[in-house]
């Protein structure tokens, strides 16, 4: 079942979503729009020089995801059918702010943490060694959004703040995030809060650092319930591989009227 279709049955969200994203056909997957990154996507190992820090934070460079630039209103969901769709669009991406001494600040289902790391390596980077200086950090749901167990969007959202501002003091120039969401189907208390989190992370979180942020969503797992509210709470967002400009994003202090409204 395709989920922006289903999706679009949830009226409760407003409007109907973009053209449906079509699930890979015969085993095929989708594949990214890209092109040649500063510094390559395939290459010898990157570890972290201080002073090459230095001179990015000095001058930072351009952010791309799906081979396009990333500019202004960073926070992006995007929604994949397989994880090689995902690595496809998201380790370039990576790897290219690792080039550029971004700190890279990854929050996955830890089933997946080893076969991550192991993508990151073939991508030419030394996770090993990024870890140990600091650059790289990798992150398991417990050790993030689910600590003691539960979902605490103020609590979570504070903590964030704190290791945002702490990545500044350290002296990267921008940290990148990339986050899989599944957290969220977890059967704990507060997971339900993700739509209003989402929406909150831009005044709390985005409007302060502006750090590239890529919310990934398993498009077999999610509802469309949840699919709608991602459209209505990321500026941008993938489909298909190819980033957008996403003209149902609603600013959030008129979302959260909305919420408030509804309930």
């Amino acid at each position: 079942m395709d989920f922006l279709v289903a999706a679009g049955e949830v009226t409760q969200w407003g409007s109907p979503p973009p053209s449906p994203l079509p699930a890979p056909q015969g085993g095929s997957t989708v594949t990214a729009r890209t092109r040649t990154l500063p510094g390559g996507y395939a290459g010898s190992t990157t570890t972290l020089l201080g002073e090459r820090q230095a001179e990015m934070s000095e001058h930072p460079q351009d952010v791309h995801l799906a081979g396009v630039p990333l500019e202004r209103n960073r926070h992006v969901c995007a929604f994949f059918y397989t994880p090689e769709e995902e690595y496809t669009v998201m380790l370039p991406f990576i790897k290219e702010g690792i080039d550029q001494a971004d700190k890279a600040f990854h929050i996955v289902d830890p089933a997946r943490r080893t076969e991550l790391l192991r993508q990151l390596e073939q991508t030419g980077i030394d996770a090993d060694a990024l870890q140990q200086s600091g650059q790289l950090e990798v992150h398991p749901w417990a050790d993030a959004h689910l600590r003691g167990g539960r979902f605490d969007q103020d609590t979570w959202l504070a903590f964030v703040d704190e290791t945002m501002a702490s990545h500044k003091v350290q002296g990267f120039p921008r940290t990148r995030i990339w986050s899989n969401q599944e957290w969220a189907l977890a059967d704990l208390p507060g997971v339900q809060d993700i739509v209003e989190y989402e929406c909150r992370w831009n005044s709390y979180i985005q409007a302060k650092y502006d750090n590239p942020t890529v919310c990934v969503f398993d498009v077999n797992k999610h509802s469309g319930d949840v699919m709608m509210g991602m459209l209505r709470t990321h500026p941008k967002v993938i489909i298909g591989g190819i980033l957008h400009e996403n003209p149902y994003y609603v600013p959030p202090d008129e979302f959260l009227r909305e919420l408030r409204q509804r309930h």
